[in-house]
Order: C-alpha cells, then sequence, then structure tokens
C-alpha cells in the first residue's frame, strides 16, 4: 500500500510539477541603466536567495526577440514597450527600483514550499553575514542565468499528462496484481 501512495504522489507531481520557486524572465536593453540594475540584482543576489529558480535575459534589442517582447507587453497589460519588463511566473514588473525588491521576491516565493522558503530565508541570512563567502561557495549558481531568445514551451504541458495518466495507469495495473495475489 505504501508502495501504491508513493507512486500516487510521483504521478500527481509528474502531471502538476513540484512546488518551486518561479522562473524569471528579464526582457531588456543593453543600454537602458534600469536594466542593469535589474539584471544585478537578480544575478548578484535572487538567484543565490532562491536556488530553485533559472533566469532568461532576454534582449529586446535583437530582432528575433521583438515579437514575443510585444506579446509579454500586451499580456502583462502595459501601454508602453518601457524595460525593463521582468516576469516572475504569472506577475509582472515593468521598470526598476531597489523598492521592487520585496515585491519581486513574493513573486517568486508565491508557488514555493515552505522548507524551499525556509532554505531561501538561511540564504538570506548567509548572504547577509557575507555575501562573498556564501557566493565562493555557491558559484554554480550563476549558470542558471540564460541570454538570449526567449523559451517557448512547445508542448503545452502535454508531456507532464502522458507520464501522469502512464504512472496512473501503471500505479493501477500493479495495485490489482498484488490485489489478485493476495486471494489464494
Amino acid at each position: 500500500m505504501k508502495l501504491l501512495s508513493a507512486i500516487s504522489m510521483a504521478s500527481v507531481i509528474a502531471m502538476f510539477g513540484a512546488a518551486n520557486a518561479a522562473d524569471i524572465t528579464v526582457y531588456y536593453s543593453p543600454t537602458c541603466p534600469h536594466c542593469h540594475h535589474a539584471r544585478e540584482f537578480i544575478s548578484e543576489t535572487l538567484v543565490y536567495e532562491y536556488p530553485t529558480i533559472a533566469v532568461n535575459m532576454v534582449n529586446v534589442m535583437d530582432e528575433e526577440n521583438v515579437p514575443q517582447f510585444r506579446d509579454v507587453i500586451a499580456k502583462c497589460g502595459y501601454n508602453s514597450g518601457g524595460v525593463p519588463v521582468i516576469v516572475v511566473g504569472e506577475k509582472c514588473f515593468q521598470g526598476y527600483a531597489n523598492f521592487m525588491q520585496n515585491d519581486i521576491r513574493t513573486a517568486v516565493e508565491a508557488d514555493m514550499s515552505d522548507a524551499d522558503k525556509a532554505a531561501a530565508s538561511e540564504n538570506k541570512k548567509a548572504m547577509a553575514e557575507n555575501a562573498d563567502e556564501f557566493k565562493a561557495a555557491h558559484s554554480e549558481r550563476a549558470n542558471v542565468i540564460t541570454d538570449g531568445v526567449a523559451q517557448k514551451k512547445t508542448d503545452g504541458g502535454k508531456s507532464y499528462w502522458f507520464y501522469g495518466v502512464l504512472i496512473a495507469l501503471v500505479a493501477g495495473l500493479g495495485y490489482v496484481l498484488t490485489r489478485r495475489g493476495g486471494k489464494k
């Protein structure tokens, strides 16, 4: 029965995903000073505080990124194409100033588990005590930032459903087979 519970939980996680911090996409221009400050905050602070986030930096000055940037501006309900536009999960921020840091953190934490929030809190404390030492010990976090074309999810989440259904079917078959063997 414990095996069945574990398999069922695995199928739920496969279908809907585990609760992690939201990924961040930053639409920026290389000549924008506010973009530079936003990128610095994210790359020098957030990626170390939240070890489960991934960050995609998208240069809106590259022609191939313009259509997707327009889509994001429309989706977020903004009337101008000002940058930076920071998208955290489903939450959008246009512009950047230091007072926005806690709002961005709140958006990152929106779907996090309590354990991930506790880990982030510990990371924040360690960063406050000695940021350079903490960053050196966790230097791999700098690799979570990609710089390029905005990523599109092409499968629409269909693969999660497929694997979730597959796991549920295997679990059901396992249950039937173990029940049949126990009725001798």
